[in-house]
């Protein structure tokens, strides 16, 4: 029976600790290396286990982007995938004996391809006599002991993530994922596992999961008044203690939460975005985090607590079940109680091996449903349109996302008080692999043009706080002096500003002047053809992340909402081209900002 909520909470009223043997058989002492000799000629006791880890999976089982209907491939020759998780997990567990093995994961696991989306909103989990989500079959399958929770697990909403904790046969973790009435973990904070050695002394094993507390932020329509979520430090700081003095031997932090120290939401809310070095440096007892949410590589990376001097190792394996974290410990018996000796960590790379064929062929029917329903074609389009140059270039297939929105957010303001005010529209090159194809178009295309899950809404901004705005979103080019060469690959994402933090807004027109500092690079701003007004007021039509403090932008998340809807912009788009049949350029194309450099256009 899977330990989820009802059966993990209704032990203790405030969430106590769920415990579990993992493993059977023992395994000879020489597996595990002998000890120096000690007292009265005894060898001393040691034992060495593997806790691996995956994160930020986001709805991948196969080694497929549904985006392009065809087999995943990038520049680095990266796979994706639980099959291929699945395929080196059987190989450890195969090398270090099952039961000296975990296996955890650090969240985000729900949301973030077609195969998600359609076990969510399709043919939804939450139906009666519904399916069982493909991640809880795979996952399961693979035999996890226990899952963070992830903050794009809440984008679909409570209801689907309560149905998927329901699904696991094994626990959603999430010391501060608080009931907001009752400020309890709405979730299981903890699970302890049993490790049998070949001593009689069996290892207790804390896995302690915290979650983003940016999710008050970016999920705010679904979490607000239900759900509050503190800090990592302060949160880990009440649990650690209490795990040790349960008895854990080893404790070990699943963290939804990056490393970097850092949060694009700015000072919205006290917490830090991006906390698990935070955590290690911070809070004694750990052992090892797991870290998530940052979609980097980390194979081994030690953080030494101010308290005690101890290093805690960290590592990230990157994204999407491109690589597999193993954690290895070796304790050794000193004073009646296992200690560990030893900790470090690397990670495996999913592409060195196939997929386990018991996930592909168990999948088998679930993947050719959404493979048929991305197929599916909703209209044509009279030109070929892509996002390869959109980052440094106002490109029609950003436009056409922009057109939607506008369209959107006039029609929805239209016999209303601001029915009269011009429209403005953000949209960002969320990939710069999307494409539209001359001819016929389908939803994996238009859904590979927003692969989020963001609504759309409407805010009230003046001309002033636009050009604040898009001053911010300048920031996102690397400052290049006249006459210096300009290399694409070079020019964007300055200060590790990710692609869907830069915006491009239309319904006006501007100059980015890349070679001035920020704060003063937005050239020429004016609406119909005059300098803009800076007390005019605009409609902006804008994503929920975005509105909602996502990337820290100024103004949006305070100015007045006009409106706002449910539906996400990627089923917007599909369902515009739907209704218009065909899609033409040349009927909303335009350029509308370029770069510049004194005036010169650097493309």
């Amino acid at each position: 029976m899977p330990l989820n909520r009802r059966t993990f909470l209704g032990t203790s009223a405030a969430a106590g600790a769920g415990v579990a043997i993992a493993g059977g058989a023992a395994v000879p002492a020489e597996a595990h290396g002998r000890g120096h000799e000690h007292g009265h000629g005894r060898p001393q006791k040691r034992y060495s286990f593997t806790v691996m880890g995956t994160t930020d999976l986001h709805g991948n089982v196969f080694n497929w982007d549904y985006f392009t209907d065809k087999e995943f491939d990038d520049k680095d020759h990266n796979d994706i995938g639980l099959a291929k998780i699945s395929t080196l997990v059987e190989k450890v567990r195969r090398e270090k004996g099952r039961q000296n093995t975990l296996m955890i994961d650090a969240g985000d696991t729900i949301q973030g391809t077609q195969l998600s989306y359609y076990y969510a909103k399709i043919d939804p989990i939450t139906a009666k006599r519904g399916p069982v989500h493909p991640m809880a079959q795979a996952m399961n399958t693979i035999g996890y002991d226990a899952a963070a929770l992830g903050n794009h697990e809440f984008n679909y909403g409570i209801p689907v993530l309560r149905k998927f904790e329901e699904q696991c046969d094994f626990p959603l973790l999430g010391a501060n994922a608080l009931d907001a009435k009752t400020l309890k973990p709405a979730f299981a904070p903890y699970v302890i596992k049993k490790l049998r050695t070949p001593h009689g002394r069996d290892v207790r094993v804390a896995i302690l999961g915290l979650t983003n507390p940016g999710i008050a932020i970016w999920d705010k329509a679904n979490v607000a008044g239900k759900m509050v979520f503190p800090g990592l430090e302060e949160q880990a700081a009440k649990f650690v203690p209490r795990l040790r003095s349960m008895g854990a031997d080893v404790v070990i932090v699943s963290a939804h939460s990056g490393n970097s120290g850092t949060s694009s939401y700015g000072d919205q809310i006290p917490y830090v975005e991006n906390a698990a070095g935070l955590v290690a440096e911070q809070v004694p007892g750990i052992d090892a985090i797991l870290v998530g949410h940052a979609h980097l590589e980390i194979p081994e990376y030690f953080v030494e607590n101010k308290k005690t001097g101890k290093k805690v190792v960290l590592s990230e394996p990157l994204k999407w079940g491109q690589r597999l974290t193993l954690f290895d410990f070796d304790l050794v018996w000193e004073k009646g109680r296992w200690v560990v000796e030893k900790a470090g960590s690397q990670v495996l790379n999913s592409n060195t091996v196939a997929e386990d064929p018991r996930i592909t062929r168990m999948l088998a029917d679930e993947h050719k449903k959404v493979v048929a329903y991305v197929n599916q074609v909703i209209g044509t389009s009279t030109a070929a349109m892509t996002t390869a140059e959109a980052a440094w270039k106002d490109e029609p297939i950003i436009d056409l996302i922009n057109v939607v929105q506008a369209e959107t957010v006039a029609a929805a303001l239209a016999g209303g008080e601001y029915a009269a005010l011009p429209v403005l529209s953000q949209a960002s090159c969320f990939s710069r692999t999307a494409q539209i194809p001359a001819g016929n178009v389908t939803i994996k295309d238009a859904a590979g043009l927003y692969p989020f899950e963001n609504t759309l809404e409407a805010r009230l901004l003046t001309g002033a706080q636009i050009k604040d705005y898009l001053e911010f979103s300048a920031r996102y080019y690397v400052q290049t002096a006249p006459g210096a060469p300009v290399d694409p690959a070079k020019l964007t994402n300055a200060n590790n500003t990710p692609d869907y933090n830069y915006d491009a807004v239309s319904g006006l027109t501007y100059d980015i002047d890349i070679a001035k500092p920020n704060g003063s690079r937005i050239v020429g701003l004016s609406f119909e053809g005059k300098a803009i007004d800076p007390a005019a007021q605009f409609v902006l039509a804008v994503n929920n992340y975005r509105a909602s403090g996502g990337g820290n932008f100024p103004h949006v998340p305070g100015a007045k909402q006009l409106w706002a809807n449910s539906e996400e912009i990627r089923n917007t788009i599909i369902s515009w081209v739907q209704a218009k049949g065909s899609v033409d350029g040349a009927q909303f194309a335009s350029v509308d900002w370029r770069l510049t450099r004194d005036g010169t256009p650097v493309f």
